[in-house]
């Protein structure tokens, strides 16, 4: 059998080719750089403000939650005047730990479409859970400077690095290891590949990962193969990703809106062969 580093770089290359090997139109090689290259992140938030609102649009992406939340409501902006204008600080003067007062608000003025369930473990209810306890998470915080110094003690060590998207997970109501470290590479950390389902699936499918792993086993095969492969995990994170969601969400042109379809399952065929 061939040795680990082999494999994961042989599997990574295999990745980043495939999509142009398809030939849809726009889908080039110097696109998909585009997607590897976290100079095309949105620009780091600079106010305490900015920072809530970057943890609530990456709460609301998980499973079904984004079409339900963000959807409904044409988007998180749309909470601004809910949130005191994304201030964590009012936040927690106005509501507490009352989320029911959240969702009453947010059901009076927004009037989100759809059936709003409003039992504590359905999807609405869960969320204003997270508007309050990443309200709190991040009011702790002096200044943004300040949570991204506190960022950058873990990020600095790789033996210590891991513990972060598991402290937030703590921290942050139903933000999760996966979503902690997707708020952290959106933020510019590409040592936080996120561990979702589109890896998940193309990991365990190719044995780069035993099937049943929980997110932190996924998370280091991530960047196992990143090293491998020399890039960053950011890098690896998105080759896989892109493949599995087929989102271009930066250029709408491209498919239908930006979606040209999951190719996860023809990828993993392609790759077993």
């Amino acid at each position: 059998m061939k040795p680990v580093p082999e494999i994961d770089r042989q599997v990574y290359e295999l990745a980043k080719n495939y999509l142009p090997s398809l030939r849809i139109e726009g889908v080039t090689p110097s696109l998909i750089e585009k997607y590897l290259n976290p100079v095309y992140l949105n620009p780091r938030p600079i106010s305490k403000e900015g920072l809530y609102r970057s943890i609530l649009e990456s709460a609301q992406d998980a499973h079904m939650k984004s079409g339900v939340i963000g959807g409904s409501i044409d988007g998180i902006d749309k909470l601004a005047p809910i949130l005191d204008g994304f201030n964590p600080k009012g936040v927690l003067s106005k509501y507490g730990d009352n989320w029911e007062e959240v969702l009453d608000q947010i059901v009076e003025q927004l009037k989100p479409r759809g059936k709003i369930r409003k039992t504590p473990r359905s999807i609405w209810p869960r969320y204003c859970q997270t508007i309050l306890s990443a309200a709190e998470f991040i009011d702790q915080f002096a200044s943004v400077d300040d949570f991204f110094s506190w960022v950058d003690f873990f990020d600095r060590d790789d033996r210590s690095r891991a513990s972060l998207p598991m402290l937030l997970d703590h921290e942050i109501k139903g933000f999760g290891f996966a979503l902690s470290c997707d708020f952290l590479k959106e933020l510019g950390y590409i040592n936080f590949p996120k561990p979702d389902v589109h890896l998940r699936d193309i990991f365990t499918a190719l044995e780069l990962c035993p099937e049943g792993e929980d997110d932190y086993q996924l998370f280091k095969a991530i960047i196992r193969v990143a090293k491998h492969s020399n890039v960053s995990p950011y890098n690896a994170d998105k080759v896989f990703w892109l493949i599995g969601s087929g989102n271009f969400y930066k250029d709408h042109k491209i498919g239908v809106n930006g979606r040209i379809g999951s190719h996860k399952q023809e990828f993993i065929d392609f790759a077993r062969s």
